[in-house]
C-alpha cells in the first residue's frame, strides 16, 4: 500500500465559522456533531455524538469497548477541566497469575487476546462529560449513531485500507483464531471487509447505543451487555468480573503545562503520555527553531534527539499515579530540560540515552475536537489501542474490547508493573493551549508514540513558522522510533527515522551524516504519522478556525 506523495502544500483551506465547528477523521462523523449543535447541543454533546459515530465508521479504532481522555475548556467559569477515563485491569488477577499465564516474566502481555483486556472506561468517560455539561437528553446525543448504525454508513478508501489490514492480523493471530466467529460476523461482511464506498451497518452497535442513551452506564456495566463482556473474555481465557465492570472508571483532574513561546500547552498527568509533549516543548525551546527553517537539519536533529531523550523518562516514570510516586513537576520544570538538553551532540545522533535522575518520593485511536456558539471547546481522544484492539467482540453487541493491558510492564521494580486493579500506561492524550489567557487552540494527533512527536511537530510549524492550523497538519511529518518502552521492552538506542516523500533530498543526507537511521515511508498504514484535528479560536472576533488531517477521511466543518 503505498502513501500519496505529499508535499506539504496546502492540502485544502481551513475551515472558519462562529457558532460552532466540529473536526474529526470520518465525514458522516462530523457531521453529526455539527446536527447536535444545531439541535441547541452542547460541545459536550456533539463531541459525544460525533464519537458514538466514529465507533461505527472506524470500529477498529475506537468504541465502547476502550478508553476515553478529554479536556474542556468551560467559558462559563472560564476554566479548563480534564477527565481521564480509563479502566483496570482484573481486580482478581494477581501478578504471579498474570505472568503464568503469557508465559514468565521475561515476556510482555500480548496486544491481543484475553490477557490484554482492561475494563472499558469510555462509556463512564461519556456519561460524566453528559452529566456536568450536557444540554439534550442523553437518548437525542446517541440518536444519530443508532440510526446510521441501523441503515449503515459508507465507508471511505484510506478507512477501507486500515480495516482491512486490521482485520488480517486479528484474523492471523493465534490468540484470536478460537474466539473470532463474533469478530467475523461483526466487522467483516459476506466474509471480507469493506471495498471503498460499501455501505456497512452494525444493527448490534445500534442497539448497544440505543441501551445506553436509555439507561445510562448501568445499561452497560451491568445488565445483559456486561454479562456479555464477562462471558467473552471468560471464554477467550481471560478474567473479569462484575465488581470490576460496576466501579467508577473515570476521574476529574487537574491539567499539566508548560509554557512554549508565550503559549500555555495543556496535557493531562499520566498514566497517560501527555507529559512527554510537555517535556519535549521544554527542550526544544532553547533552539532558535525559527531561525534554522522548517527544512533544516537543525531542526530536525534537535527534535529527534529531544524525543529520545523524552521518551526514556517516559518509559522509566510514567505510570497509574495511585501506583506509583511520579515525580511530575520535576521533569516538566524548564531546569530540568535545561540539564538534558546539554547531552544532545549538535553533530551527532544518540544512541545509548537513558532517562534522567530525579527524585522519586516514596510510596490504533481517534481524535476529534468540538467548539460551540457558547465558547466551549472539547479535546477528545478514545482508543481500544491496537487495530480492533484485543480482537475480541463479545456476542451481539457491535463492539471490540482494547488492549490496554499490553501496555503495562513485567518488570517488578517498574512503575508501571502488572498489578490487579491498574491502569496501565496509556498513549491517547488530548491537548489544548492558551494564550493570554484565552482558548487558543484545542487539537489532537491519533497514533500511539506518535502522538506527542506529532503534537509538537504541529505546535512548531505554528508557533515558530507561521502557519495556520491546517497548513500546520499539511506540513510533511517525521516519526522516531527506538529506545525504551513503557512496557518494558528495549528498543535498539538509535532508532530509526521515518519520513514521508517530498522532504528535500539534502535534508535527509544531512541527517545520515550526522548517524540518523533514516527511513522513507512508502506504506502509509505501516508508516503511520498521525490523524491531526484542530480546532484555533481568535477572541478578538470569536471566530473558530478549523483543520483536518489529509491523510485520513475525515473533515471540519462549521456553521
Amino acid at each position: 500500500m503505498k502513501s500519496a506523495k505529499t508535499t506539504g502544500v496546502r492540502t485544502r483551506s481551513p475551515t472558519f465559522a462562529k457558532r460552532g465547528i466540529v473536526a474529526s477523521s470520518q465525514t458522516t462523523a462530523t457531521q453529526a456533531g455539527i446536527d447536535i449543535l444545531k439541535k441547541g447541543g452542547s460541545a459536550v454533546d456533539a463531541a459525544i455524538a460525533t464519537n458514538a459515530v466514529l465507533s461505527l465508521t472506524e470500529p477498529h479504532m475506537c468504541g465502547p469497548g476502550g478508553d476515553l481522555f478529554a479536556l474542556i475548556w468551560d467559558p462559563s467559569n472560564r476554566e479548563l477541566t480534564g477527565l481521564n477515563a480509563s479502566g483496570r485491569s482484573a481486580s482478581d488477577v494477581s501478578y504471579e497469575a498474570m505472568v503464568e499465564k503469557i508465559g514468565g516474566e521475561n515476556s510482555t502481555i500480548p496486544g491481543r487476546g484475553a490477557n490484554s483486556v482492561t475494563v472499558p472506561g469510555a462509556v463512564d468517560g461519556w456519561c460524566a462529560l453528559h452529566e456536568r455539561y450536557g444540554r439534550l437528553s442523553f437518548e437525542e446525543v446517541f440518536t444519530p449513531a443508532v440510526e446510521l448504525a441501523e441503515r449503515g454508513v459508507s465507508i471511505g478508501l484510506r478507512t477501507v485500507q486500515a480495516w482491512s489490514a486490521a482485520a488480517d492480523g486479528v484474523l492471523r493471530d493465534p490468540l484470536t483464531k478460537a474466539s473470532n466467529e463474533s469478530f467475523k460476523a461483526t466487522y467483516l461482511p459476506n466474509g471480507k471487509a469493506p471495498r471503498p464506498g460499501d455501505v456497512f451497518s452494525n444493527a448490534h452497535l445500534a442497539e448497544t447505543y440505543r441501551a445506553i442513551g436509555s439507561g445510562g452506564r448501568e445499561a452497560f456495566y451491568s445488565q445483559k451487555n456486561a454479562e456479555q463482556l464477562i462471558a467473552c473474555v471468560g471464554a477467550a481465557g481471560g478474567q473479569l468480573d462484575g465488581k470490576d465492570l460496576q466501579r467508577v472508571h473515570f476521574e476529574w483532574v487537574t491539567p499539566l503545562s508548560t509554557s512554549y513561546r508565550g503559549h500555555d500547552v495543556y496535557e493531562l498527568p499520566p498514566n497517560g503520555q501527555g507529559m512527554s509533549v510537555l517535556q519535549l516543548l521544554n527542550l526544544l525551546e532553547g533552539y532558535p527553531i525559527r531561525e534554522y527553517g522548517q527544512m533544516s537539519a537543525e531542526y530536525w536533529h534537535a527534535f529527534i534527539e529531544s524525543k529520545k531523550l523524552v521518551f526514556e523518562d517516559r518509559a522509566r516514570y510514567y505510570a497509574d499515579p495511585s501506583f506509583s510516586a511520579i515525580p511530575v513537576e520535576q521533569l516538566i520544570a524548564k531546569p530540568y530540560a535545561e540539564r538534558r538538553r546539554q547531552l544532545i551532540d549538535a553533530s551527532n545522533a544518540g544512541t545509548d540515552f537513558t532517562h534522567g535522575e530525579v527524585a522519586v518520593p516514596g510510596s490504533d485511536t481517534t481524535y476529534l475536537t468540538v467548539a460551540d456558539g457558547d465558547g466551549m471547546m472539547v479535546s477528545l481522544i478514545q482508543s481500544i489501542f491496537a487495530p480492533f484492539g484485543s480482537g475480541l467482540v463479545p456476542q451481539d453487541t457491535g463492539y471490540a474490547l482494547q488492549c490496554r493491558g499490553a501496555g503495562f510492564s513485567l518488570d517488578r521494580t517498574h512503575p508501571n508493573c502488572y498489578a490487579p486493579g491498574k491502569r496501565p500506561f496509556h498513549t491517547i492524550i488530548p491537548a489544548f493551549v492558551m494564550k493570554d489567557g484565552e482558548p487558543w487552540m484545542s487539537f489532537g494527533v491519533m497514533g500511539a508514540d506518535m502522538q506527542p512527536q506529532g503534537q509538537v511537530e504541529v505546535l512548531v510549524n505554528m508557533i515558530d513558522f507561521s502557519m495556520d492550523p491546517q497548513a500546520a497538519g499539511d506540513a510533511l511529518r517525521m516519526r522516531h522510533f527506538g529506545g525504551s518502552q513503557p512496557n518494558g521492552v528495549h528498543l535498539d538506542g538509535l532508532g530509526v527515522v521515518q519520513f514521508e516523500a517530498n522532504f528535500p533530498a539534502e535534508l535527509i543526507k544531512d541527517l545520515e551524516h550526522r548517524g540518523h537511521k533514516m527511513q522513507e515511508i512508502d506504506d502509509w498504514i505501516e508508516g503511520f504519522v498521525g490523524g491531526y484535528q484542530a480546532i484555533q479560536y481568535d477572541a478578538s472576533t470569536g471566530i473558530y478556525c478549523g483543520a483536518s488531517e489529509p491523510r485520513l477521511d475525515g473533515c471540519a466543518l462549521g456553521y
